[in-house]
């Protein structure tokens, strides 16, 4: 795909990470950030829609109180209780000087995972960008769910998303844009680690983040909570569906001009064929998932391979507590996670129809919802 192609793009999420938004002594780094709202400025008034992921509250917040550190979910939180009024602050201003107006939102992963606020949020924004102004988005550090959940939840649990990579990534899935630009600080996706080995070389164009793509991820970037694999799981996340992703570095002077006006900069990755429905895209990325079945390789290969139902006969245990209507994680005989799925039965009712035929449910439950435990078209493959 050819980089006018690429960049052609009317919906834009740009995820700016805490490690360019800041400066060497760790304080935000106001002339960088002032070029992004510059860039993002122009970009709206030529008729685009654009979406900030921001982070930096808690280092904000950090900064202000004279911490070395935020150890501790506590602390964290108190840090992005003060930083975010402050990081909030700079949009408004900067935003205010072209004459936009920035809108904040705050969200956690129940936003997403809950059907009926995933609705709302996404009628809230696509009412914001109808009104030209610009959502400027973070992670709810002061009240996730994540972080005060009870502790067996939290060990159970798979959240739909920990860190603004992987928010960037639902945000562009659920409101279906164009385009994903993740600022970090580097240059994109490289063979190699360049901070170990000076000869790797910029991988310009990726057709598909497969599990080659995905070994290429080394290490956590410097006071953020992501790195390269929680990019590449957003950018995995977005092709599925459609959309493109550019991976590039936010330091670099006017980054955001500069692609727009076609530089070959950072790494592009393309958009799959796959084109998952909104209701797919929900099902596999946007919910929290506690429950599991387990099923055997005959019902994996069904549900892979001829887009079957979930039958009774293939599952082999449940996992966890779960309702009728729950998106489960659907694992293999070995407990990898393949597909996910709105199951059609509680937790205590799979237990009893595990490894039963359709035609005895009734016999076994005194009662019947389905002939499946999960229908396909309830089913995402991961």
């Amino acid at each position: 795909m050819k980089r006018e192609e690429f960049i052609k793009a009317k919906r834009i999420v740009i995820k700016l990470g805490t490690n360019v938004l800041r400066n060497e002594e760790g304080y935000v780094s106001l002339p960088r950030i002032y070029t992004f709202i510059e860039d993002i400025a122009h970009l709206v008034k030529s008729g685009k829609e654009v979406i900030v992921i921001t982070s930096g509250a808690v280092g904000l917040g950090k900064k202000r109180l004279g911490l070395e550190s935020t150890e501790g979910t506590a602390l964290k939180q108190a840090c992005a209780a003060i930083g975010q009024g402050k990081l909030m602050s700079i949009y408004e201003n900067g935003f205010d000087t072209y004459g936009l107006t920035a809108a904040q939102i705050l969200l956690t992963e129940d936003d997403f995972s809950v059907r009926e606020k995933y609705l709302s949020l996404r009628t809230t924004f696509n009412k914001l960008l109808e009104l030209g102004t610009i959502p400027v988005i973070n992670q709810n550090d002061t009240v996730s769910t994540l972080d005060i959940a009870p502790r067996y939840v939290k060990e159970d649990m798979q959240v739909c998303f920990s860190d603004n990579d992987k928010l960037s990534a639902l945000v562009t899935s659920e409101l279906d844009a164009d385009l994903l630009i993740i600022l970090s600080d580097i240059n994109g996706l490289y063979d190699d680690n360049p901070k170990v080995n000076p000869r790797a070389n910029l991988i310009k164009s990726v057709k598909e983040v497969n599990d080659e793509i995905m070994s290429l991820a080394d290490g956590v970037s410097d006071g953020g909570r992501g790195g390269m694999a929680t990019k590449l799981q957003a950018a995995r996340m977005v092709t599925r569906f459609g959309g493109k992703v550019l991976i590039a570095n936010g330091k670099l002077p006017y980054i955001i001009k500069r692609i727009f006006e076609g530089e070959d900069l950072g790494t592009m990755f393309l958009p799959s064929n796959e084109n998952l429905s909104d209701k797919k895209r929900w099902i596999g990325y946007a919910t929290n998932i506690i429950g599991k079945i387990i099923v055997n390789e005959g019902a994996k290969k069904a549900l892979i391979n001829e887009l079957k139902s979930l039958l009774p006969i293939g599952v082999m245990d449940v996992i966890n507590t779960f309702k009728k209507g729950d998106v489960i994680s659907i694992l293999d005989e070995y407990q990898n996670e393949f597909a996910r799925g709105i199951v059609n039965y509680d937790s205590e009712s799979c237990k009893k129809l595990a490894g039963a035929h359709s035609d005895n449910i009734v016999e076994i439950l005194g009662f019947k919802n389905y002939d499946a435990i999960i229908t396909r078209d309830n089913i995402t493959i991961l």
